[in-house]
């Protein structure tokens, strides 16, 4: 009998199992492969202060980022990849590549960098996720992360401004979705009618850009005028998540929204009372350092001490 698998993970939303795109990519390849993983919504976890989601747990093996979770499933038998040939072995290799050189910064941006999704969107939902005073540290530590790796990728010459950054990784996450969308064709997966390794990692990267409700829509916007992409997006969720295309119901929109503004007033009532409070202490009557007192010493020029005036 083969041992337990667990999966942590972050939890979803909009009708998403996760909006993590690391995350969702391990889920898809699990259902793609079969997988019989439990998962579990983190929430109030230490472990995320080490940037290490998802973490798959199997007996005493412990295993984080997704290429070696994958690798550890297909060494159990689960292998999405069994009647791919070598050049679409290859390929695949190539293409999730693609997606991380290419689409990702442009990911990080539209959830971490740019100021009106984060603040009405990314920081509250994160926020929710964990108690007080994580609530408040974690959205922002992650949101510096996710600009390190922005500029550590593409921040060197000829780009020196951010302004410059930007614009050039959104152009770069257009021409990706150009190009998996003329690869996919009329396809249901990119090898044909199975999905593998690349369908999972291409899944996981657009199904939060697809779904997620930001005010701020850049990329959301040029994906949608890609049908089959997003077409892709909905018949994964629908044939193995169970999900609606829509994701909510009306109903549900509605208080997943009031919901969503409730926590935003709270996370920022809550670092408006942080601010008050350093305010305050700094503010507040200041003492000054109790100086130490010297020893005197001895008049042939030692330390007077306790111990030399017990001495006989």
């Amino acid at each position: 009998m083969a041992a337990p698998m667990e999966l942590s993970c972050w939890g979803g939303g909009w009708g998403l199992p996760s909006l993590h795109p690391e995350s969702l990519t391990v889920m898809a390849y699990a259902r793609f492969s079969g997988a019989p993983l439990t998962v579990n919504s983190i929430n109030n976890s230490w472990r995320t202060l080490k940037g290490d989601l998802p973490v798959l747990v199997s007996e005493d093996i412990v295993i984080s980022q997704p290429a070696k979770i994958l690798n550890f499933l297909r060494k159990q038998k689960y292998n999405a990849d069994y009647d791919l040939s070598a050049k679409q072995g290859a390929d695949t290799l190539a293409y999730i590549a693609l997606l991380e050189e290419k689409l990702l910064p442009a990911l990080l941006h539209t959830f971490w960098i740019e100021a009106e999704n984060y603040c009405s969107v990314t920081k509250p939902w994160f926020a929710s996720r964990f108690a007080f005073p994580l609530s408040l540290y974690l959205p922002g530590k992650m949101s510096r992360e996710a600009l390190n790796r922005i500029l550590l990728t593409k921040g060197g010459p000829p780009l020196y401004s951010l302004t410059e950054v930007e614009a050039q990784i959104y152009r770069d996450a257009k021409e990706c979705l150009n190009l998996l969308s003329k690869r996919l064709g009329t396809s249901q997966f990119f090898f044909g009618d199975t999905p593998t390794t690349l369908d999972a990692f291409v899944f996981g990267f657009l199904a939060p850009i697809y779904k997620v409700c930001f005010p701020r829509v850049h990329l959301q916007e040029h994906l949608k005028q890609l049908p089959n992409l997003c077409r892709f997006c909905d018949d994964i969720l629908t044939r193995y998540f169970r999900l609606t295309v829509s994701g909510y119901s009306p109903a549900g929109q509605d208080t997943a929204d009031a919901n969503l503004q409730k926590l935003t007033q709270l996370v920022n009532k809550e670092s408006n009372l942080i601010e008050k409070m350093d305010d305050n202490l700094r503010k507040s009557p200041q003492h000054p350092p109790r100086k130490l007192t010297m020893l005197k010493l001895a008049a042939g020029g030692e330390e007077s001490s306790p111990m030399s005036r017990l001495s006989p």
